[in-house]
């Protein structure tokens, strides 16, 4: 039978940074980050406009796999370096977007890492996820020992600080788990403080309706919320605020090896005055590649107009 350390070797040959295991025999699910929170934060209508996060499989990981037994929580240092190329009045742009698609790039190795397991065990069942199904990706992230869950709700790890892609693959075969990561933000609450809607309602709890990510990548209303759109603070596609300012990224975070996460998205370079005219043939050009393809035509023009909009109201007037 294969073992854990032989599956993690594996996984970090493929080009991962962090590799966990989660054994799910022993998991409970009364666990203070797990189904608990996450039915609290529902409950309080936290996540907006995101339905998709009430899924019931969300809940229970057996209706995403029946007869799992371990999660292997994986993670890739992502964090492109401090500045992006300066365009004309560019907007900003979250990190995570700079390079090419954290869900293809991530995905390729745990698709590979599945393909090498079944053959390593032929009777083995597994999925592989990069935020793109109904799993609890930090929770198991924190369970696996790659990090904990910070109090603006991303998993940090000593290594790389929060910049970090996360990925799963769950499997049905039994693996030796490893500790749960220790907490380590202790008194800090300079996320809070420096969240410019007060998104952070708590510490470990974000209110999608006040953050600025959501309203700039998910919320698909034609006109953002009045009280959100003086406070978006240049922000175009997502947010690095309570990431910038946290201690263990100042500290801790280094540029990634990975090529595919280097600069590269023409957005960087990309006035907002474009984007505020953003047709739909330069949005399928300008996003190929690109996590922000989330983020529509009509979305893209909305947040740009209203961050030109800040900007004029922003510029004192001459007398003459």
């Amino acid at each position: 039978m294969i073992c854990a350390a032989t599956i993690k070797d594996y996984a970090y040959g493929l080009g991962v940074h962090r590799v966990g295991i989660v054994d799910l025999r022993t998991y409970c699910d009364d666990h203070p980050s797990g189904t608990a929170a996450l039915r609290r934060w529902l409950a309080q209508g936290y996540h907006a406009d995101m339905a998709w996060m009430s899924a019931p499989h969300r809940q229970n990981l057996q209706a995403v796999l029946p007869g799992a037994q371990s999660v292997i929580a994986v993670a890739l240092n992502y964090f492109p370096g401090a500045s992006p190329p300066q365009g004309d009045r560019p907007g900003k742009i979250a990190r995570y977007a700079w390079g090419r698609d954290y869900h293809k790039v991530l995905g390729k190795r745990l698709k590979a890492l599945g393909q090498w397991l079944k053959e390593q065990v032929p009777d083995v069942s597994y999925r592989w996820y990069v935020d793109t199904g109904p799993v609890q990706d930090k929770v198991w992230a924190q369970q696996a020992g790659i990090g904990w869950i910070g109090k603006h709700s991303n998993v940090i790890s000593r290594q790389y600080g929060s910049w970090i892609a996360l990925g799963e693959l769950i499997t049905t075969l039994a693996l030796e788990g490893d500790r749960p990561h220790l907490n380590h933000c202790g008194t800090c609450t300079r996320c809070l403080e420096a969240c410019p809607t007060g998104a952070i309602v708590e510490p470990y709890v974000v209110d999608a309706n006040y953050c600025i990510a959501y309203h700039t990548i998910e919320n698909r209303q034609p006109e953002l919320p009045p009280a959100i759109v003086p406070k978006l603070e240049g922000w175009v596609a997502g947010c690095d605020i309570c990431q910038e300012v946290c201690p263990w990224n100042q500290r801790f975070a280094q540029p990634t090896d990975i090529e595919d996460f280097a600069a590269r998205s023409p957005l960087l370079d990309t006035s907002l005055e474009q984007l505020a005219t953003l047709s739909d043939a330069d949005w399928d050009h300008l996003t190929r590649g690109s996590a922000l393809r989330r983020i529509k035509p009509a979305q893209w023009r909305r947040n740009a107009q209203a961050l030109l909009a800040n900007a004029q109201r922003e510029t004192p007037s001459h007398p003459y």
